[in-house]
């Protein structure tokens, strides 16, 4: 394989380590008195942050006058803790956010705990305060107390303790992205777009997602009731089991001379998944396949660099995606270097509206460069890149920093990426909500125009049986499979679209 050469999982580890510890020293200064832990920890490696202007300086000293009205023994170590937070957002975040919001908002997650006066632990007061600060910025922003914290780790090497489903906020409510193939929620018949109004009889309204996040965590072995709410259907309920979630990344098989390659997740097994796939394509066939089929459908993301290695797997030259945020002068842009995996095969890439992230820069630089046929519906545009921040002694931060850019100049937030042959059927025709329609979403670019399809009936399709789409019924078959099987079969998109259906402007 002719993998990615370094760059960006350099990229990811020299920022985490920055984050860490280089960033440690510009966040100090938020309050006076004597020097706490936190504050000796800063003040030993320097502060090359500018004194907070005065009216910023005026809006912090509300919060501490409500962190000192709830918290009952109000240490200053909890104080510089929420300011050095409150520097990195208000320096760090993708965009420029008025002082006096951020702070609105953190006394808000206080005050909603509906507490007594000096009743609640410091720490306690905190954590509400950093996680109504954070999450009201945009859907994938977020404070991580310790424990969420070391799990983040867990979670990007492909196996972590969990129901398996990603998730975000809708309406007070946890919106389900994706269930993760082959899990407890998988199994269970956990939908995307469901929305997960109950845990345990309870209801999480108006919890922030962190904080229903823990309250869906717990032992592997030990079970759960969700209650979920789906359109055109009663509330139910689905009692799941929590497990340890080993996401293979990476699924392949033959059909009809052609390579079939499943990636479900850009987790670190990824990159050995792809070249395990194209090794065991190579050995059944006795040789090269007739085409590949790489399928994104519902794939929610995952790392960056392993997005850049896909992509690169298939590119031998041009710019895959840049990263850009509100320092021009930390923009970076990643392009592929010489070597296709496939070797100039006939390729598609199938995407749908659960295709998200990583999964649309794949797309995006394959259809751009003209080396795949992009096919399916409109991803779910989330084009925002998110930087974990270590916090001093424990937790982070999980902060939008920049957007990503496809290759066209464009960026994905808001927009996604829009099919060449768009796959039309009766579940696609009123399409689930995307990145754009959650409140808070950041917006995309204004007056980008959308790209035209050409639209052919999923029923004219033939249906594949045995693949690995999730939620098919037995027997159903994949017919969105079937149309790219049909394509590379065709030899031509305009041998296609005269086989199965007449190409019109969407």
């Amino acid at each position: 394989m002719n993998g990615w050469r370094g760059s960006p999982q350099a990229f990811l580890v020299v920022v985490g380590l920055l984050m860490g510890v280089a960033l440690l020293p510009v966040v100090s200064g938020c309050t006076s008195g004597p020097k706490t832990s936190i504050g000796r920890v800063i003040e030993a490696v320097g502060d090359r942050l500018h004194p907070l202007p005065p009216e910023t300086e005026r809006e912090v000293q509300r919060f501490a006058d409500v962190y000192r009205q709830y918290a009952k023994s109000p240490d200053q170590d909890r104080l510089d803790y929420f300011g050095f937070a409150f520097k990195r957002v208000r320096t760090k975040y993708v965009r420029e956010v008025p002082d006096k919001e951020m702070i609105d908002a953190a006394i808000k997650g206080v005050v909603d705990l509906k507490a007594e006066a000096n009743s609640l632990p410091a720490a306690n007061v905190v954590e509400a305060a950093l996680d109504s600060m954070v999450t009201s910025l945009d859907p994938h922003s977020a404070y991580m107390n310790r424990e969420e914290f070391n799990e983040s780790f867990i979670h990007t090497k492909g196996e972590f303790g969990g129901l398996g489903i990603e998730v975000t906020m809708q309406d007070g409510v946890v919106k389900v992205v994706a269930p993760i193939e082959d899990t407890p929620a998988a199994s269970a018949g956990v939908a995307a777009g469901d929305l997960i109004t109950h845990v345990d009889g309870e209801s999480i309204k108006g919890l922030t997602l962190s904080q229903a996040v823990r309250r869906m965590r717990g032992s592997p072995g030990t079970s759960i009731r969700l209650t979920l709410q789906r359109k055109d259907v009663a509330d139910f309920d689905v009692t799941l089991v929590r497990a340890i979630i080993q996401v293979r990344a990476v699924r392949w098989r033959v059909i009809d001379r052609i390579g079939y390659v499943r990636v479900s997740r850009f987790s670190e097994r990824m990159e050995g998944g792809i070249v395990k796939a194209f090794a065991a394509i190579r050995a059944e066939l006795g040789g090269d396949p007739d085409g590949v089929i790489l399928d994104l459908r519902n794939n929610p993301g995952g790392l960056l660099d392993q997005s850049i290695v896909l992509a690169d797997a298939f590119l031998d030259s041009g710019e895959i995606v840049s990263v850009r945020g509100r320092d021009k002068a930390r923009h970076r842009a990643f392009g592929a270097q010489e070597g296709d995996m496939a070797r100039g095969l006939p390729m598609v890439v199938l995407i749908n509206g659960g295709s998200a992230s990583a999964s649309e820069i794949v797309a995006s630089a394959l259809k751009f460069h003209g080396r795949a046929t992009v096919m399916g519906v409109r991803s779910f545009g989330k084009g925002s890149v998110q930087t974990i921040i270590p916090m001093p002694e424990e937790g982070a931060l999980r902060l939008t920093t920049a957007l990503y850019y496809g290759p066209d100049g464009h960026t994905i937030q808001a927009r996604g990426i829009t099919p060449e042959i768009r796959i039309e059927s009766g579940k696609t025709a009123k399409e689930r909500q995307r990145e754009a329609d959650l409140p808070g979403a950041l917006p995309g670019e204004k007056g980008t125009a959308m790209d035209n399809a050409a639209a052919i009936s999923e029923d004219a399709c033939p249906a594949i049986q045995g693949g690995f789409r999730r939620g098919a019924k037995p027997g159903e078959g994949d017919r969105t499979l079937g149309c790219a099987v049909a394509f590379i079969g065709a030899g031509s998109k305009q041998k296609f679209l005269a086989a199965y259906g007449q190409p019109r402007s969407m």
